[in-house]
């Protein structure tokens, strides 16, 4: 395995097929212009030329553990890495990242095993105007009919490899457009897309006094279209399926309003089980900020927005858009444990957030002063009705269903309540405290049907004394309370560093509740780190629970493990 090549499909009428062989031959012999250019960059550029970029490897050495339920694997090892290379000369940008994953780490998509070249692109600037030509990264709006992005946490890479455009014709105006397929892991999908994009700053584009005026309003829409062929055997399946968005914001430095309108033409696909309906998705957001006081408010709806270049694709693969989650993103171990994951076929959700800080030198603020937040978030099916008294609600090959716009489902899927107290007690002693409380629905959520829902409370403190200038001791209490799935954790950790190259710490995660006895199980680990500018080595020993990780409603399962991982990273 190595380079990356797209899938031999055929597009149908003459205009189409010409600009698909045109794009094909440009791209086969894109990496051989990087490669050209990167060589000869010491000679025609040296003086002015350069070169950066990034490098990662992950690795894991694993052993059986019966007990926790981790795998013989037979390779006793995983694998993943990268190298990312930028040139940059002036105007003109070249770029490609190798990537290895032999094989990928235990959690990860089995298909991404392999190595080779899976991003390369070429991009020059001339004036107002940006051409690319490769694999390129791109968003419209929040995302709700075109985002592509890369976490590397997740396996998570949907890049778009083919040409985009960004133009600004005129002061205010940006404007948009990409062709091209999308990654699938060492290949490329079966479906084209398409997609313009036009932002407009009103305060630019009218100038003068108004250009400098504190209230900010900004406006812009966007299309989106993905060409697959139609080869079910027993649907007549749309093959051209369009997409539209409206968007716009109002600033005035305290207060921001956002908003986001989509539309997408029915898709029938394998996540919606081929139901002829149309999607739409609304998002709003309104903050409100000042000195020691922040507030911010959100709510969505979706209804039948999955989107794919790949209509048979599930899980992760293939996604053209990006559905937000709007539920507090948790870095606390335990406090993670049951993860949001936004759910396409449809959703309502509101989230709030509270922050305020409490002055310095008064009763409840001491001498340092207190900062209090509060975040409350909640998300629902949406309200289904029935076609007509003869079809089921979603069954395939028909509507699927009817719904009210502004009406709730009637069950729920996530909600979590969080207080969070931080706090300053002395020069070297600071502390913070947080309580969540979280429903989650099992059935929904991981279709682990028939477990119902999961009602759990989590009471964490984090505790910091500085020892002195650079030396620190860190102590990490958790605590997680809850009757159902697994019952009640424990967890505690504790990390000694040394600032800025030193750390280490020695935790474990405890299943005390669990019913089955042989199951109260505890997950310790060891870890030690060591940072030198912007190079940085981590080694772990130990045993990870089985458990889901998210970034941001996308999510992926994480196997049980015991053994040791190393990460080393730099960027230069």
């Amino acid at each position: 395995m190595g380079k990356i090549y797209p899938t031999n499909r055929k597009i149908s009428g003459t205009t189409g097929l010409c600009l698909f062989n045109f794009y094909e031959m440009i791209k086969s012999r894109l990496f051989v212009l990087i490669v050209f250019l990167v060589s000869v960059s010491h000679q025609s550029f040296a003086q002015k030329g350069e070169i950066h970029g990034s490098f990662q490897t992950d690795a894991q050495y694993y052993r059986e553990d019966s007990v926790i339920g981790a795998p013989d694997v037979p390779e006793q090892s995983g694998i993943d890495g990268f190298l990312n290379l930028i040139y940059t000369n002036k105007d003109f940008e070249a770029g490609i990242r190798y990537e290895l994953y032999l094989p990928p780490v235990q959690g990860k998509d089995p298909r991404l095993e392999g190595h080779g070249f899976a991003n390369r692109y070429v991009k020059y600037t001339v004036k107002e105007l940006e051409m690319t030509a490769g694999s390129f990264y791109e968003q419209f709006g929040n995302g709700l009919i075109l985002r592509t992005y890369e976490e590397w946490n997740l396996g998570y890479d949907n890049a778009f490899d083919g040409f985009r455009v960004k133009y600004k014709p005129s002061r205010g105006v940006a404007i948009k457009a990409l062709y091209g397929r999308q990654r699938y892991f060492w290949d490329w999908s079966p479906g084209i897309v398409r997609g313009a994009d036009a932002e407009f700053s009103l305060n630019e584009m009218i100038g003068g006094k108004f250009y400098d005026n504190p209230n900010k309003i900004i406006f812009g829409a966007s299309a989106v279209s993905k060409f697959q062929d139609d080869r079910d055997p027993v649907y007549k399946l749309p093959e051209n399926v369009a997409s539209f968005a409206g968007r716009a914001g109002i600033s005035n430095g305290k207060i921001s309003l956002n908003g986001e309108y989509a539309y997408k033409i029915n898709d029938p696909s394998a996540v919606n089980n081929l139901i002829y309906k149309n999607g739409e998705a609304l998002i709003l957001n309104a903050a409100y900020s000042r000195k020691g006081l922040g507030v911010m408010l959100s709510a969505k709806r979706i209804d039948n927005m999955n989107f794919r270049s790949d209509r048979t694709a599930t899980g992760n693969a293939l996604m053209i858009n990006y559905l937000p989650t709007i539920t507090m993103q948790h870095s606390y171990s335990l406090a993670a444990m049951y993860p949001y994951a936004t759910q396409p076929n449809g959703e309502m959700g509101v989230q709030g957030q509270v922050m305020y800080t409490i002055k310095k030198n008064t009763p409840l603020g001491g001498k340092y002063g207190t900062k209090i937040s509060l975040h409350y978030a909640i998300a629902t099916s949406i309200e289904r009705q029935q076609v007509n008294d003869t079809i089921a609600i979603g069954q395939a090959g028909t509507d699927g269903y009817r719904s009210d716009f502004f009406a709730l489902g009637d069950e729920k899927y996530f909600e979590d309540f969080n207080v969070q107290i931080s706090k300053k007690f002395h020069k070297d002693f600071k502390a913070s405290f947080l309580y969540t409380y979280i429903n989650y629905n099992i059935d929904v959520i991981e279709g682990h049907v028939g477990e119902g829902m999961v009602y759990a409370h989590v009471g964490i403190g984090d505790f910091t004394y500085k020892l002195s200038a650079k030396k620190a001791i860190r102590l990490e209490l958790q605590h997680l309370y809850t009757e159902q799935d697994e019952k009640s954790w424990a967890m505690a950790l504790a990390e000694f560093s040394i600032s800025p190259k030193w750390f280490f710490a020695i935790g474990d995660q405890y299943n005390y509740g669990n019913e089955i006895k042989a199951k109260q199980l505890h997950y310790y680990t060891a870890s030690m780190g060591f940072t030198k500018g912007t190079n940085r080595i981590s080694l772990t020993y130990g045993r990870q629970r089985e458990g889901i990780i998210c970034v941001g409603g996308v999510c992926r399962n994480v196997p049980a493990s015991n053994g040791i991982a190393i990460t080393i990273s730099s960027s230069f």
